[in-house]
Protein backbone atom coordinates (compact mmCIF):
# COMPACT_ATOMS: atom_id res chain seq x y z
CA UNK A 1 0.00 0.00 0.00
CA UNK A 2 1.28 3.30 -1.04
CA UNK A 3 1.90 6.28 1.38
CA UNK A 4 -1.33 8.88 1.70
CA UNK A 5 -0.98 11.71 -0.71
CA UNK A 6 -0.67 14.73 1.89
CA UNK A 7 -0.29 18.47 0.47
CA UNK A 8 1.52 21.45 2.33
CA UNK A 9 0.79 24.69 1.48
CA UNK A 10 2.49 28.01 2.24
CA UNK A 11 0.45 31.09 4.16
CA UNK A 12 0.10 32.12 0.57
CA UNK A 13 -0.82 29.56 -1.28
CA UNK A 14 -3.69 28.79 1.23
CA UNK A 15 -4.90 32.43 1.15
CA UNK A 16 -5.05 32.02 -3.24
CA UNK A 17 -6.41 28.94 -2.44
CA UNK A 18 -9.37 30.49 -0.08
CA UNK A 19 -9.98 33.15 -2.25
CA UNK A 20 -10.49 31.29 -5.10
CA UNK A 21 -12.67 29.02 -3.53
CA UNK A 22 -15.07 32.10 -2.80
CA UNK A 23 -14.41 33.56 -6.29
CA UNK A 24 -17.85 33.87 -8.46
CA UNK A 25 -15.95 33.96 -11.57
CA UNK A 26 -14.46 30.53 -11.56
CA UNK A 27 -15.78 28.00 -12.68
CA UNK A 28 -17.26 25.61 -9.61
CA UNK A 29 -15.26 22.11 -10.27
CA UNK A 30 -11.88 24.62 -10.67
CA UNK A 31 -13.48 26.19 -6.59
CA UNK A 32 -13.87 22.53 -5.58
CA UNK A 33 -10.40 21.41 -6.50
CA UNK A 34 -9.12 24.30 -4.46
CA UNK A 35 -11.37 22.99 -1.86
CA UNK A 36 -9.84 19.92 -1.90
CA UNK A 37 -6.10 20.70 -1.86
CA UNK A 38 -7.04 22.93 0.94
CA UNK A 39 -9.00 20.28 3.16
CA UNK A 40 -5.87 17.76 2.00
CA UNK A 41 -3.56 20.27 3.27
CA UNK A 42 -5.39 20.23 6.80
CA UNK A 43 -5.26 16.61 7.37
CA UNK A 44 -8.53 15.37 5.70
CA UNK A 45 -7.55 11.77 3.55
CA UNK A 46 -8.16 10.99 0.37
CA UNK A 47 -11.63 9.10 0.90
CA UNK A 48 -12.96 11.79 3.47
CA UNK A 49 -12.64 14.16 0.91
CA UNK A 50 -14.21 11.97 -1.69
CA UNK A 51 -17.05 11.02 0.50
CA UNK A 52 -17.64 14.90 0.94
CA UNK A 53 -17.51 15.67 -2.90
CA UNK A 54 -19.26 12.91 -3.85
CA UNK A 55 -16.61 12.25 -6.18
CA UNK A 56 -14.42 8.89 -6.49
CA UNK A 57 -11.18 8.72 -4.91
CA UNK A 58 -9.26 8.65 -8.41
CA UNK A 59 -10.82 12.40 -8.93
CA UNK A 60 -9.63 13.44 -5.25
CA UNK A 61 -6.32 11.81 -6.21
CA UNK A 62 -5.83 13.00 -9.47
CA UNK A 63 -6.22 16.43 -8.23
CA UNK A 64 -4.04 16.38 -5.97
CA UNK A 65 -1.47 15.01 -8.18
CA UNK A 66 -2.35 18.06 -10.84
CA UNK A 67 -1.51 20.71 -7.56
CA UNK A 68 1.85 19.09 -7.17
CA UNK A 69 2.45 18.80 -10.71
CA UNK A 70 0.97 21.85 -12.03
CA UNK A 71 0.59 23.88 -9.18
CA UNK A 72 -2.45 26.76 -8.77
CA UNK A 73 -2.30 26.13 -12.87
CA UNK A 74 -3.22 22.42 -12.42
CA UNK A 75 -6.80 23.60 -11.15
CA UNK A 76 -7.97 24.39 -14.53
CA UNK A 77 -10.00 22.55 -16.73
CA UNK A 78 -6.69 21.86 -19.78
CA UNK A 79 -7.62 22.88 -23.51
CA UNK A 80 -8.92 19.92 -25.15
CA UNK A 81 -11.57 18.99 -23.54
CA UNK A 82 -15.27 18.98 -25.36
CA UNK A 83 -16.76 19.10 -28.35
CA UNK A 84 -15.12 21.80 -30.66
CA UNK A 85 -17.67 24.55 -32.22
CA UNK A 86 -18.64 23.48 -35.49
CA UNK A 87 -19.30 27.00 -36.68
CA UNK A 88 -17.59 30.12 -36.12
CA UNK A 89 -18.73 34.18 -35.18
CA UNK A 90 -18.75 35.03 -38.64
CA UNK A 91 -21.19 32.02 -40.27
CA UNK A 92 -24.14 33.56 -36.81
CA UNK A 93 -22.99 37.38 -38.40
CA UNK A 94 -23.82 35.89 -41.93
CA UNK A 95 -27.01 34.40 -40.41
CA UNK A 96 -28.23 38.16 -38.93
CA UNK A 97 -26.99 40.08 -42.18
CA UNK A 98 -29.22 37.90 -44.66
CA UNK A 99 -32.33 38.33 -41.94
CA UNK A 100 -31.78 41.91 -41.85
CA UNK A 101 -30.61 42.70 -45.74
CA UNK A 102 -32.94 40.10 -47.44
CA UNK A 103 -36.72 40.59 -48.11
CA UNK A 104 -38.70 37.40 -46.57
CA UNK A 105 -38.42 35.69 -43.59
CA UNK A 106 -36.60 32.44 -42.19
CA UNK A 107 -37.68 29.59 -39.70
CA UNK A 108 -34.60 28.19 -38.07
CA UNK A 109 -34.90 24.90 -40.49
CA UNK A 110 -34.39 26.92 -43.31
CA UNK A 111 -31.21 29.33 -41.81
CA UNK A 112 -29.77 25.95 -40.90
CA UNK A 113 -30.05 24.24 -44.55
CA UNK A 114 -28.74 28.21 -45.80
CA UNK A 115 -26.07 27.82 -43.73
CA UNK A 116 -24.96 24.41 -44.50
CA UNK A 117 -25.40 25.34 -47.86
CA UNK A 118 -23.62 28.76 -48.11
CA UNK A 119 -20.97 28.11 -45.36
CA UNK A 120 -21.14 24.42 -45.13
CA UNK A 121 -21.52 24.43 -41.25
CA UNK A 122 -23.45 21.79 -40.63
CA UNK A 123 -26.44 23.28 -37.30
CA UNK A 124 -29.34 21.57 -36.19
CA UNK A 125 -32.46 23.80 -36.07
CA UNK A 126 -32.44 23.94 -32.20
CA UNK A 127 -29.29 24.31 -31.90
CA UNK A 128 -29.29 27.55 -34.30
CA UNK A 129 -32.25 29.04 -32.37
CA UNK A 130 -30.23 28.69 -29.57
CA UNK A 131 -26.93 30.19 -30.64
CA UNK A 132 -28.61 33.18 -32.45
CA UNK A 133 -31.68 33.82 -29.24
CA UNK A 134 -28.19 33.82 -26.96
CA UNK A 135 -26.18 36.26 -29.75
CA UNK A 136 -29.39 38.71 -29.57
CA UNK A 137 -29.55 38.55 -25.74
CA UNK A 138 -25.58 39.49 -25.40
CA UNK A 139 -26.22 42.63 -27.72
CA UNK A 140 -29.05 43.85 -25.70
CA UNK A 141 -28.01 42.40 -21.94
CA UNK A 142 -23.96 42.40 -22.57
CA UNK A 143 -22.50 40.96 -19.18
CA UNK A 144 -20.81 43.09 -16.72
CA UNK A 145 -22.37 46.45 -18.01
Amino acid sequence: MSAPLRVRLTDLEDLTLLELRSATTVAQRTRDRAHIIRLNAQGWNVPAIAKIFECHEHTVRATLRRWENKGLGGLWETSGRGAKCKWLEADLVYLQDCLEVEPRTYNSLQLSEKLAQDRNVQLSPSRLRRLLKKKVEMETHPPYS
